[in-house]
């Protein structure tokens, strides 16, 4: 109840925001969405659920998830997808990775966020103990020939671009906004006007009513500053 009571205050304050969650339960607070300028995130990293049950303990399987997806589009709620983190190995082959945006697509998806892991010690440690057959290749990948950056190991420059690439164009068949996050890369047709899919509240249902009465002296709309709810 705790995303309710927040949605309730953000709501009396004129905020907006942007919900970033694995939960399939975002979907019992549609009544509120509604009345808000809202736009929701559901991080999909995988539709194998014998996967996801490895790669994210205690979280709602994929096509839990999928379906939250398809019944925020249907009642008007703008949402997108994060698929993020990818991990070569396990959520990188590029077959899965079109059933996935075409899955994604088909249930009302907007825009999709996507990158790749990033490693500390701590936490490649803690996935190689969960799988061990891959032990070598990443650590080879990432602590020999990958690039640290601000304290994380980073996939080496070429490995990332051909990864994204594959997400990239699988959601530019689909007419999806897509856009990298932490990358320092620049990939052509990550055609989006956001990173974290705020140009989403175009499309939600009381922006016009907003848009129309919300505008200073010279005509402009004037927004209330978004909060990120995680």
């Amino acid at each position: 109840m705790l995303t309710r009571e927040t949605l309730k205050t953000l709501k009396e304050h004129g905020m907006r925001v942007i919900i970033v969650t694995k939960s399939n339960i975002v979907a019992r607070d549609l009544d509120i969405l509604r009345e808000i300028p809202s736009i929701v995130m559901v991080t999909v990293t995988t539709l194998n659920e014998e996967l996801s049950k490895k790669l994210e303990p205690g979280a709602p399987a994929p096509q839990k998830r999928i379906e939250t997806i398809c019944k925020l589009s249907d009642s008007g709620i703008p949402v997108g997808a994060r698929i993020d983190p990818i991990i070569p190995k396990l959520n990188d082959n590029e077959d899965d990775i079109a059933r996935l945006v075409k899955e994604l697509a088909s249930c009302g998806a907007k825009h999709i966020v996507t990158s790749t892991y990033k490693a500390k010690p701590d936490s490649l440690r803690r996935l190689c103990k969960v799988f061990p057959l891959h032990r070598a290749y990443w650590r080879k990948l990432y602590l020999e020939y990958g690039e640290k950056i601000h304290g994380y190991f980073y996939l080496p420059r070429q490995v990332r671009e051909e990864i994204l690439r594959k997400v990239i164009e699988k959601a530019r068949i689909h007419g999806i906004s897509i856009s990298i996050c932490r990358e320092g890369l620049r990939l052509s047709n990550t055609n989006t006007l956001s990173c974290d899919g705020q140009h989403l509240f175009i499309y939600h249902p009381i922006h016009q009513l907003q848009h129309n009465n919300k505008k200073d002296s010279r005509g402009v709309v004037k927004w209330t500053k978004s909060w990120n709810i995680a």
